[in-house]
Order: structure tokens, then C-alpha cells, then sequence
């Protein structure tokens, strides 16, 4: 199973059709969206290209491929103008024995078993460890990375995990 992970568009249609290009190009079956999908929040600044219509027009066509968490700034009308739900706080997928937890990483951590990945997004910073024997991993931030970080998503396959950077193309 080949899945492409990315968190916090924050309504940037600029970098939502890079991610876009970076997710066919990798031949993932599945988007999976970890929160922040359209509109930037309190805290932060317009990212570059904000343009929340534009990103549902991206998103929507690839509705049967999404699998979406929600994020701290998504809202009830979201649901309304997504062809995907983006209400759950969590999800979970199994790759064979493999547990695969999804949430945006502003609620508490679920309890885990030894040998599961947690994906997270939320804080724009990429990160990947182990902690009690549980793989905690954040893709960063597609259109307002932090700390320096590059634009990024991760590509997950049969346990293995890589960093991707999105493309700074015009």
C-alpha cells in the first residue's frame, strides 16, 4: 500500500496543485489529508496563492482517492463544500498488521501498540521518532512550513516512510 500523506494547505491552491503534481507523480493510491485543508487560521498569515475555492475544485475530483482528518481550523461548513468527510478527528488504517494512525495533532494521542505509526500534522515542523515503540511522524506543512522547513509530504510504503519536498517551480 502506497499512500501519500500531507497536512496543512490552509487554503493555498498554489501549493495544493504542487502537492497534487507530487502525489500522481508518486504513484500513491491514496491522499491522505491530515487537517488544515482551507482556510489559514488565526495564527498565521495568507499563505501564498490562498485561494480556498480554487483548492476545492483541486480536491474535490479526487474525492474516492482522500482520506481526510479534520484540523483545528477546519469548519461545519467544510463538510458542505468537500466532496469527502473531514469531520473525524481520527483515522485509522491497517497495512497488514501494521496500524496506521491519522490525526491533525491538536487532540490527545490515542493509546497505541508497540509497532504503530502515528501521522500528524499541525505544527508546520516535520518530525520522526520513536517513542514506546510507536513511530511518530509529521510531513511538515504543505503551504506554511515553520522553522525554516521545506514544503513538504511524506510517501508511506509497506512500512517504509520518505520525506518528500514540494517543488518550488513556478
Amino acid at each position: 500500500m502506497k499512500l501519500f500523506i500531507a497536512s496543512d494547505l490552509h487554503g493555498s491552491a498554489l501549493w495544493c496543485a504542487r502537492m497534487l503534481d507530487a502525489y500522481r507523480a508518486s504513484g500513491a493510491c491514496r491522499l491522505v489529508l491530515l487537517g488544515d485543508l482551507l482556510y489559514h487560521g488565526p495564527r498565521n498569515d495568507l499563505p501564498e496563492g490562498y485561494d480556498p475555492k480554487a483548492v476545492i475544485a483541486m480536491l474535490n475530483p479526487l474525492a474516492r482517492e482522500i482520506l481526510a482528518v479534520r484540523g483545528n481550523c477546519e469548519a461545519e461548513v467544510d463538510g458542505m463544500v468537500l466532496d469527502f468527510p473531514v469531520s473525524a478527528d481520527y483515522g485509522l488504517i491497517f497495512d497488514g498488521e501494521r496500524a496506521l494512525y491519522l490525526s491533525h495533532g491538536h487532540r490527545e494521542i490515542p493509546k497505541m501498540p508497540a509497532g504503530s505509526y502515528y501521522f500528524t500534522g499541525h505544527t508546520h515542523i516535520p518530525h520522526d521518532y520513536v517513542e514506546g515503540g510507536v513511530r511518530f511522524l509529521n510531513p511538515g506543512s504543505v503551504a506554511i512550513p515553520k522553522n525554516q522547513t521545506p514544503h513538504g509530504a511524506i510517501l508511506y510504503e509497506d512500512g517504509e516512510v520518505r520525506r518528500i519536498e514540494l517543488s518550488e517551480k513556478d
